[in-house]
């Protein structure tokens, strides 16, 4: 009976040691502990709202390490190790001696990891409350001690506090990618980012294929998507020499809200139904025909409430007039009189649209529209010219060259965007205009000439 209590402290001790652990710190990782699949563990943000832990998406088997909403885990924000998954529940995430957050498997080999530049000394991971998953300075508490973070590296889903777009001071770009399908987070072949050429602008891509975009920044919005409610989620877009990206946070006291690009090329915004427990869309992008990438081919404009929508802008007609008469506009249109860069040639003003893709351009965010105009006239290529922003009246100038590609007719309130289409003197409609079933008429003080 003497051994009885050494047997009683080392059953105690023992069953400490056990607890000790399948039971970490309920938001963090220290270089002691880890995060085991076959014990079902997670992590879980501060405030309750979201998880991480591992998973297998649809009819898979295969494992993944994802962060969730904690009352939705059906709906996976990010994946971290998207195409290096584990085929059992042998996974164990920790932090190695390098101070990487790191996946291994069963055989202790790493299929996964935050691949820092440098080693890390007393690093550890935490789930924030804002959902960005952090590997950290252990003595700091900011982001600038953050090593490493999950809201650089973006899975399908962009969710409250998430930037979508450019550090130009290190060339980090963060967009979305698809999942192959929905059993397989790997990248899929549809994208949605932030082109950088000249003016910015949101580009969904099924791979190098343009599908849709929102138009060019004008200083107030996207030249071809709405402004968003703001009594739902307040948004953000910052432009400047040392970032240029796309943020929204929700309101406080607000629906949830997420935006994902889902397997077949769209991009949804989805609002999370406490009383249903599920998700609703709220919209989709591309939202109709206008929204596909050169619907109406070169030089045409689409007017989704005219029958039909593809129209050749003023001063153009159909390059293959059989086609038009079947409602096929993708050959587009071309100049009914060809410019010669005569005296007398002028412009045709068209009103609220979603402004031409930049293909061929030229920018200068300095001038005036006068300006811009002597500019265009300078020049025999220049098709087209626009300011560049239209804040306090307009300033900068946008010039085009060649063919004007994926135009809308797009009015938003106050904030409309003009351009200005070169005519040839010679041609008709500088002088009368005739309504026609392909053209896209202005009104008579629309005409301006040199």
């Amino acid at each position: 009976m003497e051994d009885l209590p050494f047997l009683i402290f080392w059953v105690t001790s023992t069953s400490i040691s056990f607890l000790s652990e399948i039971s970490i710190a309920a938001d963090t990782i220290t270089p002691t502990q880890s995060i085991s699949d076959g014990l079902g563990q997670t992590l879980v943000s501060s405030g309750q709202t979201f998880e991480l832990g591992f998973f297998s998406p649809g009819n898979s088997k295969n494992r993944y390490i994802g962060i969730w909403y904690k009352n939705s885990p059906s709906a996976v924000l990010w994946v971290a190790n998207r195409e290096n998954p584990t085929t059992d529940s042998s996974g164990v995430l920790t932090i190695a001696k390098d101070g990487n957050l790191v996946l291994l498997n069963q055989a202790q080999i790493i299929i996964w990891s935050s691949n820092l530049s440098k080693v890390a000394e007393n690093s550890v991971t935490q789930l924030l409350e804002s959902g960005n998953l952090v590997l950290r300075d252990k003595s700091g508490s900011g982001s600038e001690s953050y090593l490493w973070q999950s809201f650089d590296y973006p899975s399908d889903t962009l969710f409250s506090g998430m930037k979508l777009g450019w550090n130009l001071k290190t060339g980090l770009n963060r967009y979305l990618t698809s999942w192959k399908n929905s059993d397989d987070p790997t990248p899929g072949e549809f994208s949605y980012r932030i082109d950088n050429l000249g003016l910015p602008q949101l580009v969904l891509r099924e791979g190098s294929s343009k599908l849709f975009r929102t138009g060019l920044w004008n200083g107030v919005r996207f030249s071809g998507i709405a402004l968003l409610a703001k009594e739902v989620f307040k948004n953000y877009f910052v432009y400047n020499t040392e970032e240029l990206y796309y943020m929204y946070e929700n309101n406080k006291n607000s629906i949830i809200t997420r935006s994902t690009l889902n397997q077949s090329g769209l991009v949804q915004r989805l609002k999370w139904n406490e009383g249903s427990f599920e998700w609703t869309v709220m919209f989709t992008r591309p939202n109709d025909l206008c929204d596909n990438y050169g619907q109406c081919g070169a030089n045409g404009i689409c007017k989704i409430n005219d029958s039909p929508m593809c129209k050749c802008l003023v001063g153009f007609i159909p390059k293959s007039p059989q086609e038009w008469d079947v409602l096929n506009s993708s050959s587009g249109c071309v100049r009914r009189v060809p410019l010669d860069c005569e005296k007398g040639e002028g412009f045709i003003k068209i009103g609220g649209v979603k402004l031409p893709d930049l293909l061929q351009f030229w920018l200068n965010k300095n001038m005036s529209l006068k300006e811009c105009k002597v500019e265009c006239l300078k020049n025999c290529s220049c098709t087209a010219y626009a300011n560049s922003d239209i804040r306090g009246g307009g300033s900068g100038c946008l010039l085009w060259f060649g063919d004007l590609i994926d135009i809308k007719e797009f009015n938003e309130g106050d904030s409309i965007q003009d351009i200005y289409i070169r005519m040839a003197a010679s041609e008709p409609g500088m002088y009368l205009f005739v309504i026609s079933y392909f053209l896209a008429t202005p009104s008579m003080d629309s005409l301006e000439s040199d």
